[in-house]
C-alpha cells in the first residue's frame, strides 16, 4: 500500500556504503521520475547517476546533511551514500521548473523504499563546487541530490509537543527521531 511506503520513506542519513546499488536500479528508479507528472508536460528535468566510489567521492564534500544536528558533519566512512541521483533542470527546456523536482524526489525515493532502499533528498547543496567536480554543464541547473542506499538508522515518527518543536534529534543509540504535526493541526475549516 502507499501507506506502508510513505511511512518507510524518512530522511535517511546513514547507510551500509559497502552495499552497492545496481546502475540498473538507478536506471529504474529515473523511470519512476521519467513516468511523473511535469507541469505543461515541458519534462525539463535531467538526471546524473553515481554508483561507484570513486564518483561519490567527488559527490559527498559538496553537501550538508542535517541542519538541526548542528554538531554531526555527516555520515562517517562507510556510512556514506551507496549511490546518488542528480536531479538538473535543463535551462534550454525551461527556466522555470516549478515543483517538477519535488514531485520526481518523491517518485524516485518511494521506488527505493519498494527497492528495499532508502535515501534522503539533500537541497543544501555546494552547487558550484558539485558542478565543477562532476564537470556538469551551465545550462544543466543543480536542483537536488539524492543520497541513496540501504538504510543504516532507524527513524522514528514522534508527535509533535507541547512546545510546538517540529525539530529532529538523535537518541543515545542515534536513533533518528521526528516529530509530526497531528492531522487536526493541519486541516483547516
Amino acid at each position: 500500500m502507499i501507506r506502508d511506503l510513505i511511512l518507510k520513506n524518512r530522511s535517511y542519513r546513514r547507510f551500509y556504503e559497502n552495499e552497492p546499488v545496481a546502475e540498473a536500479t538507478l536506471r529504474g528508479l529515473v523511470d519512476l521520475a521519467r513516468l511523473s507528472p511535469s507541469a505543461a508536460n515541458r519534462q525539463p528535468l535531467k538526471y546524473m547517476l553515481s554508483s561507484t566510489p570513486e564518483r561519490n567521492a567527488l559527490i559527498f564534500p559538496h553537501l550538508h546533511w542535517a541542519g538541526y544536528l548542528a554538531a554531526w558533519k555527516g555520515p562517517v566512512e562507510g556510512e556514506r551514500p551507496a549511490a546518488y541521483i542528480i536531479i538538473l533542470g535543463d535551462t534550454r527546456i525551461s527556466e522555470n521548473f516549478g515543483c517538477d523536482q519535488g514531485i520526481v524526489a518523491q517518485s524516485i525515493l518511494l521506488g527505493a523504499v519498494e527497492a528495499g532502499l532508502g535515501g534522503c533528498i539533500l537541497g543544501s547543496v555546494e552547487r558550484e563546487g558539485l558542478r565543477i567536480a562532476l564537470s556538469i554543464p551551465e545550462y544543466l541547473k543543480i536542483l537536488l541530490v539524492l543520497a541513496l542506499g540501504r538504510p543504516k538508522e532507524k527513524v522514528f515518527l514522534e508527535k509533535v509537543g507541547e512546545n510546538g518543536d517540529i525539530r529532529y534529534w538523535r537518541d543515545d543509540k542515534q536513533g533518528h527521531h521526528v516529530p509530526k504535526r497531528s492531522l487536526d493541526q493541519l486541516i483547516i475549516f
